[in-house]
């Protein structure tokens, strides 16, 4: 079975939320809630994957010393395996903006069980 490395980032403001972002219409998964990130292409680091779709996706620019380790996700679909390290990152220049998905929203950690997502 093919493994699929995504790398994700959960952004945490200054009241300590979370942003998630709802996969778009016409997509694997549509609808459902996910950090923002994407599939680490051969030969990029993950961190420069994070790097790169944050900015694609949400117009924002992080500096690779931003980023910390957190957790993974592992996970077996029907025709693939994901793995998925996952980022935190408190500190990004611009403003967030919606450019990839369908809506963007900012939840407190605990209220994450309550959205489906991948």
């Amino acid at each position: 079975m093919k493994i699929t490395l995504v790398a994700a980032c959960a952004l945490v403001d200054a009241d300590g939320r979370v942003l998630v972002a709802q996969r778009p219409e016409g997509k694997a998964l549509a609808g459902l809630w996910e950090f923002p990130g994407g599939k680490v292409e051969p030969g990029e680091r993950p961190e420069a994957t994070l790097i790169r779709e944050l900015d694609e996706e949400l117009g924002i620019t992080v500096k690779e010393a931003c980023l910390a380790p957190l957790t993974f996700a592992s996970h077996g679909y029907e025709t693939f395996h994901l793995l998925m390290p996952l980022w935190i990152c408190r500190r990004w220049e611009g403003t967030i903006q919606r450019k990839e998905h369908q809506a963007l929203q900012w939840l407190r950690p605990a209220r994450l069980r309550d959205i489906p997502m991948p």
